[in-house]
């Protein structure tokens, strides 16, 4: 998979050197070199690893770990050789990274060799069958997994990310290692980044931090959460990283002193009492969770920072329970702090005892868990047994712990995700930690967003329970739906048949789960009705005769695509729920059957369209601001006006005349125009818009200056966003410069600033438009 700072540079490819060049069967044959022969730094275990090797370990399918490590790290290297990566590395340092990094969180052999192997069947000529010749099964399905992540391409990055998290999440449930090995390529990745431009690093950074560092911790990989979280955290807020590294290496001697008292204190105490078995440690404090910490609280950095954070690993949970007690006789407990994890885990398996209590005038805070429960916390998935042998979170003991990835995909395979941004805003919730933990009838706990109500708790449990509730009781009591929910309530969910969810359940649902079940069961109840609607919309205004024959056409299928549907009869159902409005089917299709009937010809850049663009302006009547009967400026009737080219006003914002010299008639000005400022108080007039404007149909000039990431097509897609909207531009301009973004100055013509300000957010909203802003006349 090469991804963001893996291309391969074919430049750099060393002649001769290409797998094409040897053929598989010559690759297994060639004997075992020893860890110098490879010419790069290597693990020491991978090397321990290679010496242990007995000769013609490519002959058959390794089942021996070392064995087989060897032999996948060796298949890589050679499969690998002549590229490198965008950095000037050679590329076989990144898989390398990889299995190192899944080797520290405990993954088996077979998933560490998929580490090595992850980038083989896309980025060279080896096959999925061969793959499985040479290391069996098990490794064919984690790298096929791996490879079907990436690999697709899209216009939209909304809907590209949208895509690819689907891919993962399915890949997940038939397999959940497959996700260990691309979390340990994205962190890896994210160590890497500097060769890459500005641009794509903070955007990598930011999906970093908005998707895989939530995925690490819902895993309960402690690891990796932490540092993707500080690595995303260093390019996407560089100065408060800067400020909290500073922070940090200013106190930490006088904080380590302190801390080293305290752990002593303690350490005594457990002695005393029979649990000298006990480890007590400080626990690190990560850079980016201070942060957020000070942001969520409103706190100085002394204020969160000086708050000590201990760790205590006992031999058993009975030992945990006395050691909190020991903590609790030696220190004041803070109320409200103490937290039982190891008698109600989170969902992502994570078990402790937390508390906080007051020592030498400081708060301490203090994590007491087993050594299970640590490896656990730091290593997540990886530290189960069962996922040492393989094998799908859907089935076992674990099923609970991943009920939130079953609900997705089973919303993905239900076609509830059609749209991206829906899609995107479910992942994240569902991704991030619950804060309000509550209980079916059953025992069974089930975590939700601070604010839920019943109604996000029966979706939570099934879309069917969702679907069919009617009431809710709380701790026993009959409450309205709408009731947000405690810790620790237990919910018992009223359903019958006949019962189907209201729209105003979306009043009050707070998750995003919820909400897009119950439009998605609107759409689909109502399905016939809204084609029925959206059909006889769009007859009323494009006539019966031929009608049908349209419908089927290829133009009205490109129409749906355009708007992310995928048949015509998803592009009615849309316009009769009111999802899509007419004028943008009917400009969609007109802009289709222009495209059709045109010749086939190469995509025109940005200069030509511009071009093409003043020649149709300079042959099309110059629309006049209307006059007379419909004068536009009250309080300048009968006298020579026009609107200033300085501001360009658009009716809606506040106005003044300003009397010219030299007999040159009454400028109108914005009331914030710069020039104002230089124009004598006897000289400026109090003028109104004319409020029948908007009847008329009146349009006004203004200057739009956009910047765009530079790409051929970019100029059209703006206009044909503007042309949905039925708004006529006058002229373009665009200017670029080599490595730079471009420039587009655009002339429109616009009935108020309200149309205005629709328009700049529409445009702004684009993918490729960094800003937009509003100029006067160049």
């Amino acid at each position: 998979m090469l991804n963001a700072t893996s291309a391969p540079d074919p430049s750099q490819t060393q002649s001769g050197s290409t797998p094409a060049a040897y053929g598989l069967t010559a690759l297994r044959e060639r004997p075992a070199r020893t860890p110098d022969d490879y010419g790069i730094e290597l693990p020491e275990w991978l090397k321990q690893c290679l010496a242990h090797v007995p000769p013609g370990i490519g002959h058959s399918c390794p089942t021996d770990p070392e064995a087989l490590l060897a032999a996948a790290f060796d298949f890589a290297f050679q499969l690998h050789e002549g590229q490198f990566r965008a950095s000037g590395d050679p590329y076989i340092v990144h898989p390398v990274a990889v299995a190192d990094l899944l080797r520290d969180i405990g993954a088996s052999a077979s998933v560490i060799a998929a580490g090595f192997l992850h980038d083989v069947v896309e980025d060279t000529d080896v096959t999925p069958d061969q793959l499985e010749s040479h290391f069996g099964p098990e490794v064919r399905e984690l790298v096929e997994g791996v490879t079907k992540l990436g690999g697709l391409h899209f216009t939209n990055r909304t809907e590209a990310q949208a895509e690819n998290l689907r891919k993962m999440f399915l890949a997940m449930a038939s397999d959940i290692r497959v996700v260990l090995v691309k979390l340990a390529d994205r962190l890896h990745n994210m160590r890497t980044l500097g060769a890459l431009k500005e641009e794509k690093r903070q955007r990598i950074a930011r999906e970093t931090r908005e998707i895989y560092a939530p995925l690490a911790n819902r895993l309960g990989i402690g690891r990796f959460k932490w540092e993707l979280e500080d690595l995303s955290f260093k390019l996407l807020e560089p100065e408060a990283f800067r400020e909290m590294q500073q922070e940090v290496s200013t106190k930490r001697s006088e904080r380590e002193d302190r801390l080293s008292v305290t752990v002593q204190l303690l350490c005594d105490r457990l002695a005393a009492v029979g649990l000298d078995s006990c480890e007590v440690s400080g626990r690190p404090k990560h850079l980016y969770g201070i942060w957020t910490k000070m942001q969520r609280q409103q706190k100085e950095f002394h204020e969160i920072y000086d708050v000590a954070a201990l760790r205590i690993l006992a031999p058993n949970v009975e030992s945990c329970y006395r050691a909190l007690a020991v903590v609790h006789d030696t220190f004041r407990p803070i109320p409200g702090r103490f937290k039982d994890y190891i008698g109600l885990p989170k969902p992502n398996g994570y078990q402790s005892l937390h508390t906080a209590v007051i020592g030498r005038h400081r708060p301490i805070e203090v994590q007491i868990r087993t050594w299970e429960m640590h490896q656990v916390s730091e290593f997540g998935i990886a530290a189960h047994w069962k996922y040492k042998e393989g094998g799908s979170p859907a089935t076992g003991g674990d099923t609970e712990r991943f009920n939130w990835l079953r609900q997705l995909v089973d919303w993905q395979q239900e076609g509830g995700s059609d749209d991206h941004n829906d899609y995107l805003a479910s992942i994240k919730e569902d991704l991030f930690d619950e804060e309000v933990f509550v209980f079916t009838p059953k025992g069974d706990v089930v975590g939700l967003r601070k604010g839920s109500t019943a109604v996000d708790f029966a979706f939570r449990i099934h879309s069917e329970v969702g679907n069919h509730c009617h009431g809710v009781r709380i701790n026993d009591r009959l409450v309205p739906l709408s009731t947000p929910l405690q810790n620790g309530d237990f919910i018992d969910i009223l359903t019958t048949k006949s019962a189907h969810p209201s729209l105003d359940w979306l009043n009050f649902v707070a998750t995003p789960t919820a909400r897009n079940r119950i439009r998605q069961w609107y759409k689909r109840s109502h399905r016939d009705e809204t084609i029925d609607r959206g059909k006889e919309l769009l007859e009323r205004e494009l006539g019966r005769s031929g009608f049908d024959a349209l419908l089927g056409s290829e133009a009205m299928r490109r129409v749906a695509e355009r708007c992310n549907l995928q048949t015509t009869e998803d592009l009615l159902a849309g316009l009769g729920f009111g999802a899509l409005t007419l004028h943008q089917v009917l400009n969609r299709l007109r802009e289709e059957i222009r495209l059709q009937t045109a010749a086939v010809e190469a995509p025109l850049s940005n200069e030509e369209v511009a071009k093409q663009l003043l020649k149709q302006s300079e042959h099309t009547p110059h629309r006049e601001v209307p006059s007379a009967g419909a004068a536009p400026i009250l309080g300048v009737e009968g006298l020579d006006h026009r609107l200033g080219g300085c501001c360009s006003p658009l009716p809606g914002e506040p106005i003044l005349g300003a009397v010219a010299l030299g007999n040159h008639g009454i400028t109108i000005h914005r009331q914030d125009c710069a020039n104002l400022e230089a124009i004598p108080t006897e000289r400026r007039l109090p003028v109104r818009w004319n409020p029948s404007l908007q009847e008329a149909g009146s349009r006004f000039p203004a200057q739009l200056r956009i910047e765009v990431i530079d790409r051929v097509g970019i100029l059209k897609d703006i206009l044909m966003r503007l042309s949905d909207g039925s708004i006529n531009v006058s002229d373009a301009q665009v200017r670029t410069a080599y490595g730079k973004p471009a420039r587009i100055d655009l002339m429109v013509e616009l009935g108020s600033s309200a149309q205005l300000q629709r328009t700049m957010d529409q445009i702004r909203s684009m993918a490729d438009v960094i800003d937009i802003a509003r100029t006067g006349q160049s």
